[in-house]
């Protein structure tokens, strides 16, 4: 099979199936697609490279999903309403049942978020998938990393920490029960984009980032960008019960440097604290206030009652040990 053919069977959809947003979609030299009248365009860039984001025994279906879901997880951090994609896909070779499960995989989760594949290239090559997708926000709205501010309260979705013991597992630094493996390893190969989050977000939070890699090291991002510094208050930090079951040096590690979340870390105004807890309640979404933004920089970790605060509470300084994934550097 050639690279059109390729293209033209896995890639190219009947009409009437999936989104149709494009003014002129996937099989031209250049995509043509325009955002509804009054809104901006939010655009991001992700690359998927075979055992360093991915394991070669991954399903392909998962791995369809999963390098959308990481794009999509950027406009989730951004507020953004997802609209197209783009897929370079570079493969050592053709292997049709293989491409088919990816595409199901990939087709599934865009169709989910009515996101529409526009274009994109195919070549030859040591496995790698890149996806640049594109999404709308009103002008003024979009989540950024350089809005918190002191006093906000700092959140977090869902429970980070569980992609990076299916990690962990594979690399066969620990065991775990065939359940908790499964659960594991689902979150690890199977994330689920906060978009509907990051939307309900808008107007409410101050900055957003998503975790892909450690959750305190997205979290620097956001306090480098809006030059402030945060307190995190370990004690509050959400544990799944997957989590539990290991130590608690094991569960910290993957909550605050795991990478591989995919889920938002965000700041709001303390007073709109009630708003932000409805909002994840009516997503049927944990949402957790783990700490606090401060004027002076830096992060500080504690121990203690987070609600117990203000200054005059017991509280036990922690030290920072954790580090975030760097591409360029060994990991977490």
């Amino acid at each position: 099979m050639g690279e059109f053919d390729l293209i033209e069977t896995f890639f190219c959809r009947p009409a009437g199936v999936g989104p149709r947003r494009a003014v002129v979609g996937n099989g031209d030299d250049c995509a043509i697609i325009a955002p509804s009248p009054g809104q901006q365009l939010a655009v991001s860039t992700d690359t998927l490279v075979e055992g360093r984001h991915f394991l070669s025994t991954v399903d392909p279906v998962r791995l369809g999903h999963k390098a959308l879901a990481v794009n999509l997880s950027d406009l989730a951090a951004c507020g953004a309403r997802p609209l197209g994609f783009t897929l370079a896909l570079t493969l050592p070779r053709v292997e049709t049942p293989w491409l088919a499960d990816f595409a199901r995989g990939l087709f599934q989760l865009a169709d989910e978020h009515d996101c529409e594949l526009i274009g994109g290239d195919t070549t030859a090559g040591p496995l790698a998938i890149g996806i640049t997708v594109f999404g709308e926000v009103p002008p003024g709205q979009a989540l950024l990393r350089s809005g918190a501010r002191p006093g906000d309260d700092l959140w977090v979705s869902g429970t980070p920490g569980e992609a990076r013991l299916a990690l962990e597992a594979f690399r066969g630094r620990l065991s775990l029960s065939a359940e908790h493996f499964e659960v594991a390893r689902r979150a690890m190969e199977c994330p689920q984009p906060r978009v509907a989050l990051g939307l309900g977000l808008r107007g409410l939070a101050t900055a957003a980032a998503d975790v892909s890699d450690g959750l305190l090291g997205d979290l620097g991002h956001i306090l480098r960008r809006s030059r402030v510094g945060a307190s995190v208050v370990l004690d509050a930090l959400p544990v799944s019960p997957v989590l539990w079951a290991r130590s608690e040096a094991e569960r910290h590690d993957g909550i605050l440097a795991g990478g591989d979340d995919y889920e938002l870390v965000f700041t709001a105004p303390a007073d709109r604290r009630t708003e932000v807890q409805a909002l994840g309640d009516a997503l049927g979404l944990r949402v957790s206030r783990i700490g606090a933004i401060e004027a002076e920089p830096g992060l500080r970790l504690w121990r203690g009652e987070l609600d117990a605060w203000p200054d005059d509470a017991p509280r036990q300084a922690v030290a920072n040990r954790w580090t975030s994934f760097d591409h360029f550097k060994v990991s977490a």
